[in-house]
């Protein structure tokens, strides 16, 4: 038994007041009695944050790793989504990761994931149809059917969507949604088909579309896509029906911060401590029925011990009555689980990159990648031309190359262009590439960007830069998309990628790879490359290189 004293904040009542918690040694509270003598001093003591919306693997960490680094930060649970691993390795990925995942007291709670592959128009290592689902689904330790990303699918009445959808709410799980820029009677069609949840907001109008359907929104601030700024006007307005995520964040990030930056940045900006505690701790636990406490007399002793309500500095973490996290240091254990993985691909040569000549006077449709968000533009180019009339990469027009390689079977490399990497030489590739995990690279020259895939095929996943005769790679051995090294190692290494990719490559993103890595995510619009050829959200289909 133990007893944890200080200045507890009382989502109920809110209200915060002195308080002795009492937890037992089965990490239950036994009792919670008021001492008014701590009213003015002593820590805070409130419920642990819970990211509403996670794929782990995109930290590139295992869960056992990814745990010790969001503990630190006040993280008590997480509601993730397998589907990258599933898109790669089928059920088994599933299963690996539940397994990796029971040996960290962190709650982490996955989904059975719904659309894998993402889209029809890609090649994936695994296919997750109804029966697979289902079969998840039935598990306790599946909790929700995870984000229905084939909106098109949900608002034509496809059968198989539906059966998907129909299955989780029959055995009382909820579905979570991804609806990029759906609004009005679409958003209300979407909501109607039992989607409950949607974190792809970039505006509140879309989101106050949601709302008025029935959707909670999740506001999301992650690595890549940054959604906070233009949606935290609904704090104040919805705070019963938000919750906030990062949905993808690499382990540079996630050491420095996880859901407490959100906190922080809402109490910064004068939002209300109890709004904004009950969208980042009690709305996640609420929505999808964790077994994760809330400071009440006999809920399991998860909390969290904070400096001062402004700062939000996270001191101690507890975990069913356990200290796990104190002073931005964790005492969770290793455990490392073997590789399993699915590459079947072999090395390239520069002239697989290569493009034959368009039609006089055509131009291309390019990827417009906008900075720090996962949706991308179309913009209409002429052409550089080589001396045989063939199209090349010209960064002095910020006009380059990119290739995605089947990493499943050998397959000629898929080509197209992209404007906005603003990358001056060299070439960058990743095996992580959503949802698919085939192999993107963007790069100046056919040379380069044969180097680099040829880089990651070796290692059998990974992420790498390279020019003339520097490379560098940081390989992913679980899956092609995760290390089994430590949080902060891969993360160093990351790091050092990151920059090699914007001092050597002159790369003028903030973070090229994680904007790499979305260039295949079909499901995002307005244009994306797959293995199979350029893919226009906005028509659901393949199209076309040249306009």
């Amino acid at each position: 038994m133990i007893q944890i004293k200080g200045r507890l904040v009382d989502l109920d009542r809110r209200a915060t007041y002195g308080a002795v918690v009492t937890v037992n040694d089965e990490g239950y509270i036994e009792a919670i009695e008021r001492d008014p003598t701590r009213d003015k001093r002593g820590w805070f003591i409130l419920p642990g944050f819970v990211d509403a919306h996670v794929h782990i693997e995109s930290s590139m960490l295992l869960p056992v790793e990814f745990a010790k680094l969001a503990v630190t930060h006040g993280t008590v649970a997480t509601v993730s989504d397998p589907h990258e691993i599933a898109n790669v390795m089928g059920i088994e990925g599933v299963e690996y990761m539940l397994e990796n995942a029971r040996h960290t007291p962190l709650s982490i709670n996955f989904g059975a994931p719904s659309c894998v592959p993402a889209t029809a128009f890609e090649t994936a290592g695994a296919t997750l149809g109804v029966e697979e689902v289902v079969t998840l689904l039935e598990r306790d330790d599946i909790k929700y059917l995870s984000e229905v990303m084939n909106y098109p699918a949900v608002l034509q009445g496809n059968l198989e969507m539906l059966t998907k959808v129909s299955a989780a709410i029959e055995r009382g799980k909820a579905v979570d949604g991804h609806a990029p820029g759906l609004r009005g009677a679409d958003a209300a069609a979407y909501a109607a088909a039992g989607i409950t949840t949607d974190h792809e907001c970039t505006t509140a109008a879309e989101a106050r579309d949601k709302l008025a359907a029935g959707m909670k929104i999740l506001i999301r601030e992650g690595s890549a896509a940054k959604n906070y700024a233009a949606l935290h006007e609904l704090i104040g307005a919805f705070p019963e029906r938000l919750m906030f995520c990062t949905d993808d964040s690499h382990p540079d990030d996630l050491m420095a911060g996880h859901i407490n930056v959100l906190v922080q940045r809402a109490l910064r900006q004068g939002y209300d401590l109890y709004d904004v505690l009950t969208i980042a701790c009690r709305n996640p636990v609420e929505h999808y029925g964790l077994d994760i406490g809330q400071l009440r007399v006999g809920d399991r002793a998860d909390f969290i011990q904070v400096d001062d309500l402004r700062h939000m500095a996270v001191m101690t973490t507890y975990l069913k009555g356990q200290l796990v996290a104190e002073a931005g240091h964790h005492n969770l254990p290793d455990f490392r689980s073997a590789p399993i993985n699915r590459f079947h691909c072999s090395a390239k040569k520069p002239e697989d990159f290569a493009l034959p000549p368009g039609p006089e006077g055509g131009k291309l449709r390019v990827i417009e990648v906008v900075d720090g968000e996962l949706v991308t533009g179309q913009q209409l180019l002429s052409p550089t031309l080589d001396e045989h009339g063939r199209p090349v990469a010209a960064p002095e027009r910020d006009l380059l190359k990119i290739a995605v390689i089947n990493r499943y079977a050998d397959a000629p490399p898929a080509v197209g262009f992209v404007t906005g990497m603003k990358l001056q030489r060299g070439a960058i590739a990743s095996s992580v590439a959503h949802d698919s995990h085939n192999i993107v690279v963007v790069g100046v020259d056919d040379e380069a960007i044969c180097r680099v895939a040829n880089a990651v095929i070796a290692e059998r996943g990974g992420i790498a830069a390279g020019r003339d005769e520097y490379l560098e790679i940081l390989p992913l051995p679980v899956a092609g998309i995760m290390s089994n090294d430590s949080g902060p190692r891969v993360a160093a290494r990351y790091g050092e990628l990151n920059g090699f990719a914007r001092r050597k490559l002159r790369c003028g993103l903030a973070a090229p790879f994680m904007t790499l890595s979305f260039l295949a995510l079909l499901v995002i619009p307005e244009l994306k490359l797959s293995d199979q050829g350029v893919f226009e959200a906005k028509t659901f289909s393949l199209v076309d290189l040249w306009a």
